[in-house]
């Protein structure tokens, strides 16, 4: 008979008020044995539900919580953060980051030293209560197996009904998979553990990426079998009724299972490190993905998820319908769970400079690189700045001597830009603009207000992002106008935008940009087309449409412009093979003097990015060094 050692990680209130103290009703740090454990369903429910507190809010997870964006998207003046590391080709730094979400290695005691601090009795407010995402995602997969051994293979669970057997189980099942996905997504083919390792632990990395995940696809389709479409209308949802969103069902799975396999079907995880085609994708796990998408989508059009409309969107990344309750409004899958008020705050305001919306010292922030927005946010018309210049489609739109008019309305919604009013005041002495401007290095950007203040705003690229940033009444939260503590902010693992835009890319990528296939009456165009109408934007011009590779790179735009700044940007332009070409390398800003009389591009930061070497993060040279047969990524 084996003990457990439950450590019951508290998920606060902040997000999803569950917890797993509505479960399993024992002390933190009990030991019991595992026929108590999976005795009942509320203690097989408690179990389970520590799995939900180990997925990492990439967000939330790290010190300042103004480090998440490691693509091209965002730049943060200390390049001795995890970034900056990135930057510098320094991967090896990179998992050894104490405040990096990979690892939040950090010790329990700020500034002194200790034992990795994922527990309830660390009370640092630097450091959050789960591990990295890679040892959490080791703990996560142990624990899964660890109900699948008990309640699948040994039928611990006699006093459970079958509908409380299958919902523990597909829990289970999905998280296995959903961990090993999260490890994938940086280190790249791991051993798919599907037991729970006491002495063998020499498990052989596998040849390919495609094997492990046709082996995780394989726990997804289970989930899918297994869990509810809603736990409120189920028997054992009724112990936590309205307290279920955060939990697993299967349009969680089917989303996540097709995300498993675009992955694997991507450029870079078919060449297997040796060649890469950026156009280039597995086209059989393409058809897969698109039937797992399928699934979903036929859910929301049976009223269980939505696009949230132009004029509701910001219901999805922080304004809440009502007090108590959460954003993601009617497109929200999946997010981790818990947080506090000071981590929200500090993250919705990360990409604006802290001299407006604090009087805390300091200006960590993450700026928008000026190359991923004119790259990516482009023009009323609906073309990108490439080709309305290119005179292909019409008369050009777009006039370097004035680069923020007549641009995409998700330009403006997500952006502040230089001379916006931040704050309108109406008399009031503290009204507030943006001054993005940039002279010389002392003086790059002021506030200047008509009252007595004269505040130094440093401002990295020519600026700010704004999308998890309330605004009420056409004022921003600033500090004069102190209204961020009424709102959370909340960055999705999953929201049904993405697997739109996934679903198109898996469909485009194996049929062509019109095939409607028979799982679902939507093709790739009128899947990207639903989300350029939602922002009034034209739909994608037939031109292009007809060109499959100039097709899939204005997909790949849509993606960028839709979830930008959430957190998918490196993951994308690694598995596309492009992070490597001068495009997504260089980092810019855009320079301009306070009159706007002339821009310029200015280099911030040329990164060191070689193919196949800096696609993957290396693993601990220890862990490479047990034995044989789990080799190191190329490179390192």
């Amino acid at each position: 008979m084996k003990n457990y050692k439950v450590k019951l990680l508290i998920i606060l209130g902040l997000v999803f008020p569950f917890s797993c103290e509505d479960y399993l009703d024992v002390a933190p740090d009990a030991v019991i044995d595992e026929e108590v454990v999976f005795s009942t369903f509320n203690n097989a429910q408690g179990f389970v539900e520590e799995m939900y507190a180990l997925v990492v809010s990439y967000e939330q997870q790290t010190h300042t919580f103004q480090d998440f964006l490691l693509g091209d998207d965002g730049f943060v003046d200390r390049p001795t953060k995890a970034s900056g590391d990135i930057d510098a080709g320094r991967f090896n730094d990179v998992i050894r980051d104490n405040f990096c979400y990979l690892n939040n290695h950090y010790n329990a005691d700020y500034g002194s030293t200790g034992t990795n601090s994922a527990n309830v009795a660390n009370t640092n407010a630097f450091n959050r209560q789960r591990p990295g995402l890679y040892d959490g995602s080791l703990r996560g997969i142990r624990k899964a197996n660890i109900v699948i051994e008990n309640v699948e293979n040994r039928d611990l669970m006699v006093n459970a009904t079958q509908a409380e057997k299958d919902v523990i189980l597909g829990q289970a099942y999905f998280f296995r998979a959903f961990f090993h996905n999260e490890i994938m997504k940086f280190w790249g083919r791991y051993p798919y553990i599907d037991r729970v390792i006491i002495d063998d632990f020499r498990i052989p990395r596998p040849e390919t990426y495609k094997e492990v995940a046709l082996r995780a696809n394989e726990d997804y389709i289970k989930a899918i079998q297994l869990l509810p479409v809603n736990w409120d209308l189920e028997p054992y949802g009724q112990l936590t009724q309205g307290e279920n969103r955060g939990r697993l069902t299967k349009g969680t799975a089917y989303a996540f299972q097709g995300k498993n396999l675009l992955l694997a079907a991507s450029p870079l995880m078919k060449g297997n490190n040796v060649s890469i085609n950026t156009y280039d994708y597995d086209t059989e796990l393409c058809d897969m993905a698109v039937e797992a998408f399928s699934g979903i989508l036929q859910l929301a059009d049976q009223g269980r998820y939505a696009l949230a409309s132009w004029e509701n969107y910001d219901d999805v990344f922080w304004r809440s319908p009502a007090p108590g309750t959460w954003p993601g409004s009617t497109e929200f899958i999946f997010s981790a769970t818990g947080g506090s008020r000071g981590q929200a705050t500090r993250f919705m305001a990360s990409g604006v400079n802290r001299a407006i919306h604090t009087t805390s010292a300091g200006y960590e922030v993450i700026s928008p690189t000026h190359n991923f927005i004119h790259n990516n946010f482009g023009m009323a018309n609906g073309l990108s700045i490439e080709d309305d210049l290119s005179g292909n489609f019409g008369p050009p739109t777009y006039d370097p001597t004035q680069p923020f008019e007549n641009r995409d309305p998700r330009f403006y919604r997500w952006h502040i830009i230089d001379g916006q009013i931040i704050d309108p005041g109406a008399g009031d002495p503290n009204h507030v603009a943006a001054q993005l401007w940039f002279e010389n290095s002392s003086q790059k950007g002021f506030h200047r207000s008509t009252g007595a203040e004269n505040i130094k705003i440093v401002n990295n690229t020519g600026y700010m992002w704004t999308k998890f940033y309330p605004k009420v009444d056409g004022k921003y939260h600033t500090r004069w106008n102190p209204i961020i503590d009424q709102y959370v902010g909340v960055r999705m693992h999953m929201r049904l935008t993405d697997v739109y835009l996934m679903y198109a890319e898996a469909l485009h990528a194996s049929r062509g940009a019109t095939a409607v296939p028979s799982s679902y009456g939507l093709s790739a165009e009128g899947a990207i087309n639903l989300l350029r109408n939602r922002a009034g934007i034209p739909n994608v011009h037939p031109n292009i449409v007809g060109d499959n590779n100039k097709f899939m790179d204005e997909l790949r735009r849509e993606r960028s412009v839709e979830l930008s700044y959430e957190a998918h940007r490196w993951v994308d332009i690694r598995r596309w093979g492009v992070a490597h070409l001068d495009k997504y390398r260089r980092k810019l800003a855009l320079d301009f003097p306070q009159d706007r009389s002339n821009f310029t591009e200015t280099l911030l930061v040329d990164r060191i990015c070689e193919f196949p070497q800096h696609y993957w993060l290396p693993f601990p040279a220890e862990q490479t060094q047990i034995y044989e047969g789990f080799p190191q990524n190329p490179g390192w």
